[in-house]
């Protein structure tokens, strides 16, 4: 019987979507490892889309950054820790609440430094035993400790060793410690101490930061980064500077931060929108009070940054016998807050973020992923920046025509202020009905003209209640997709919809419903910024991840 459907698919479609089906198939049966082959060899998409509106002057930015970076090293003789905190590869929040800022804009600036510097990956064995996840991506923090020595060492960098914090010998961690051992990672444990931050005495001793390992490192320039916030960079780089200072070398310490943004006023929707980012650290911004006594001027930090000064004082004043820093701010060398060009830009862009932050942490407290806690701190946050869920027109435009169809639906805003609606069908969830009427919408194509053939819908629909067990005909997201690149090998309607996909990306889009992990991963891929409603369409408490 599948041999039968794979001959159908064949002989009744053009060789080519043929061919896709049988892809398909394969993907279905392999666990999707041939799906992304599949898009990645679809036809060439347009590369100018509809233009967003920009905020930030990424340009002036990499200038500005480079030589702040470049005089700090220069304060040092030969030995400079420097704190990469957020996110050093992809750094997809700033890019979402700083429309212009580019994700890669930190690693474009280490490229410049390349010859001198060297990474050293830093994550909590906390983190490595609760399986805790990026969000950005799916995948689990020590995955992505493994996908950024990858990405570093592709880009000619050089990836020095691993260090694992808050170092406890469970199984899982002493797994993934065999486990880089074996890829010729060096690995250190860094260690719990008692009293930490605010017993210095005992911190900056051979009881404290002395029973830590000692990482080994070769370059003048270190860079400490990590998967994630919470991880340990800052500890990581103080108890390097105390091991460099027993062994004679006068190190540095430098920090380089995006958030919180320092010249701004501290309840800007950028620096609540980091607020959000961190709830579940319990992070808050607040104004710097060591800048303030010592220059008289108001600055935003955070309050990990203050809690810790005081330790990285002592620490520098043992060392050099004059602290070279009088404040956390004094610490950074962060530039952002004056490449803002439009700032209303910056600012709706980050309330975005505020209730999409929202939305996730109440789709995660339904799944039993995060607290109550959480949920109401990104609440307070709502109100402080003055905001409400209904400030993200797409959710209205959903839970409306949910109600009209009395089923699950789906809006999203394309960027110039169209808004495109997706119901539940026979045929199509609602996910899948919005990103066809989404494409179509860009296309110029009307929507009661079909772009997809039922010759291409049929053979899926046969797969997954005939051999893959499915009780859904329904296609979802990945399926439409793939049944419209089939389409669009004989009908020009659906070539130009499938062009289409790069203008979805930055796109606001919700649900009004809980969605299937298929759907939600989709919507990452394509760069659409999703929210759901924290409900399932059936009540059932069996299959927590059932949605559209």
């Amino acid at each position: 019987m599948l041999v039968n459907l794979i001959r159908t698919a064949l002989a009744r479609l053009h060789p080519r979507a043929g061919y896709v089906i049988l892809i398909l198939i394969l993907e279905k049966l392999c666990s999707g490892v041939r799906y992304r082959t599949v898009l990645c060899h679809a036809p060439k998409q347009q590369e100018k889309g509809i233009p967003m509106k920009i905020g930030f002057d990424n340009n002036k930015y990499l200038a500005m950054q480079s030589a702040h970076i470049r005089e700090r090293i220069s304060q040092f003789d030969n030995k400079l820790y420097l704190e990469f905190g957020g996110k050093l590869f992809d750094d997809y929040h700033a890019s979402r609440v700083l429309p212009g800022f580019q994700p890669d804009s930190k690693l474009q600036m280490l490229l410049q430094l390349k010859d001198q510097a060297e990474i050293v990956v830093v994550i909590s064995a906390e983190d490595i035993i609760s399986n805790k996840m990026r969000g950005d991506y799916g995948i689990t923090y020590d995955q992505d400790v493994l996908r950024l020595i990858d990405a570093f060492q592709g880009m000619g960098l050089f990836v020095g060793s691993v260090c694992i914090t808050m170092y406890t010998a469970a199984p899982e961690v002493e797994a993934f410690e065999r486990r880089l051992n074996e890829l010729n990672i060096r690995t250190f444990r860094h260690y719990k101490i008692a009293g930490y931050p605010n017993d210095v005495t005992r911190i900056v001793s051979d009881d404290g930061y002395g029973k830590n390992d000692y990482i080994e490192t070769e370059r003048p320039l270190v860079v400490i980064t990590a998967p994630g916030p919470g991880s340990g960079k800052m500890a990581v780089c103080l108890s390097q500077l105390y091991h460099e200072y027993k062994r004679g070398i006068k190190a540095g310490y430098a920090k380089f931060e995006t958030f919180p943004i320092w010249n701004i006023p501290l309840k800007h929707p950028v620096n609540l929108a980091y607020e959000a980012a961190t709830a579940d650290l319990n992070d808050v911004n607040m104004i710097d009070p060591f800048h303030l006594e010592a220059y008289g001027k108001t600055t935003v930090n955070y309050n990990r940054d203050v809690e810790i000064f005081p330790v990285l004082n002592a620490m520098f004043e043992r060392i050099y016998g004059k602290s070279p820093y009088k404040s956390p701010t004094d610490m950074g060398v962060n530039m952002a807050g004056n490449c803002i060009c439009d700032d209303e830009a910056c600012k709706e862009a980050s309330n975005q973020e505020i209730i999409r932050r929202y939305y996730d942490s109440r789709r995660r407290a339904l799944a039993g992923a995060c607290s109550d806690e959480e949920v109401y701190k990104i609440e307070m946050l709502m109100n402080q920046a003055g905001i409400t869920v209904h400030d993200r027109p797409v959710v209205d435009a959903a839970m409306k025509r949910a109600e009209e169809t009395g089923a699950p639906a789906a809006a999203m805003e394309l960027h110039d202020g169209r808004m495109v609606t997706g119901k539940t069908s026979d045929l199509l969830g609602a996910c899948a009905a919005l990103l066809l009427n989404a494409l179509k919408e860009l296309a110029g194509i009307p929507h009661d003209r079909p772009v997809i053939s039922p010759a291409a819908i049929e053979p899926i629909q046969t797969l997954k209640t005939q051999y893959l067990g499915s009780k859904n005909p329904r296609l979802h997201t990945d399926e439409v997709l793939i049944a419209l690149s089939v389409s669009a090998a004989s009908d020009p309607d659906a070539q130009k919809a499938l062009e289409q996909l790069p203008n979805l990306k930055g796109c606001q889009a919700h649900t009004s419903v809980m969605v299937g992990d298929v759907d939600r991963k989709q919507f990452m891929k394509l760069s659409v910024q999703a929210t759901f409603e924290a409900k399932y369409e059936n009540n059932s408490v069996f299959f927590p991840k059932k949605g559209v």
